[in-house]
Formats: structure tokens, sequence, C-alpha cells
């Protein structure tokens, strides 16, 4: 055998074992990634299997509630509680929460007041929460002010004068103005979203809302 002859086989073996070596060695970080599965898609399967399950009351007067087709967790949106103290949606986990995103110089925030605290009146409770959170930056005590002058008293008022809350759910693409409702389940899992106003206290809103809720 020639010399190069002999230098091109070796090259060939070089050039199949790097070859094999490479094909393993994506098999193994493909394995790896496969293995490798989020938190949110572990504790989010449910919500997104709820999502599905409440997709068809999606309609009437919740018709834009947009539904979660892939697991995504929220538990780390931070936002002050009503004390003022720091807190975040992990501390409302084990019920089902219609988070409500609004402000006061929003027109369309202020009419869903009204419904939201009828929802919660009637439908509150160790289950299942409504948890509004008010986004005024230049003056946050305005947003007790107009509670109080419409007459809502059973909503908690959260808040968030940074607009962080906001900000993180555009990031997500979910969140175009304002209001913005999200509703998850026990675990902070998105169930689905209304990028808008809705009537919240109607039939529609609570059969679905009913639906999304865990049942014994």
């Amino acid at each position: 055998m020639t010399p190069n002859r002999r230098r091109a086989l070796t090259l060939l073996a070089l050039a199949a074992v790097a070859g094999i070596v490479a094909g393993t060695a994506g098999v193994y970080f493909r394995g790896a990634g496969d293995s490798n599965v989020t938190a949110a898609a572990v504790n989010c399967a449910d919500a997104v299997a709820t999502a599905s399950k409440v997709a068809p009351l999606a309609k009437g007067e919740v018709a834009a509630f947009r539904v979660a087709t892939a697991p995504e967790s929220f538990t780390d949106l931070s936002f002050k509680a009503p004390d003022g103290s720091p807190t975040t949606l992990a501390s409302l986990s084990g019920k089902v929460v219609l988070v409500n995103l609004w402000a006061t110089w929003c027109v369309p925030c202020r009419a869903e007041m009204p419904a939201l605290d009828k929802l919660q009146t009637a439908m509150g409770g160790d289950g299942f929460t409504v948890a509004t959170i008010n986004l005024d930056v230049q003056k946050p005590e305005a947003a007790k002010a107009f509670m109080e002058q419409i007459g809502v008293s059973h909503l908690p008022l959260y808040s968030d004068p940074t607009m962080g809350v906001f900000n993180d759910l555009k990031r997500r693409g979910l969140a175009i103005g304002l209001p913005t409702t999200l509703l998850v389940d026990g675990k902070g899992c998105r169930i689905g979203i209304v990028e808008g106003p809705a009537e919240w206290d109607s039939a529609d809103a609570r059969a679905l809302i009913e639906a999304a809720l865990p049942k014994a």
C-alpha cells in the first residue's frame, strides 16, 4: 500500500470516528435537553389541560378569553400586597386567581371594577379569588380613593407603581394595553388571558371560571 493510500485511509477512519463522536454527542445533548424538562412544563401540565377544557366556554361576554396552549408559570410575578409589603403571585398558591391589571386613568378598567367586585363577592373563597393589581405610577393613592368612591369593598387592592407586572407580561407577548386579565390555576400557571375589557360578573364569565376550578 502506498503512503498516500495509507494516509487517505487514516483520514477516512479519523473522520468516521469524529462523525460517530459528533453523532453521539448530538444524541447526548438532545437527550439531555429532552430530560431537562422545565419546572413550568411539569407544574403547568394540568393548567394546559384545564385551558383545553374551558376553551368551549370562551364565548359571549368572555369571547376574547385566549386559552393557554403551552405550560407557563407566573408564580414569580411581583407586586405589592394590600398592606404595601412586597409579594408575588406565589402567595396566592392553592387558589385559582383572576389577576386583573388596571389603572384609574384607564376608562375600561374603571368600568370593570364593579363587576369584578361582584364576582369576588359571589365566587371568592378558599378555591378562587380576584386579585386586582393597580398600576397607577403618578398617584398610587388614587386607586384606593376610586374604590371607595364607587363602593367596591370586596376586592383586595394590590398594586405595582413600577408597572413591572405589566412589562413582564408584555415581554411574554401577553399584554398590549389595559385592562389585561390573567386566569391562573392554584400553581400560578396560566389557563388563559383577556387583553381588554370583559363583563366579569356575567353568566358566561362565571361558567368559564367555574369550569376552571378543581373538582373535589
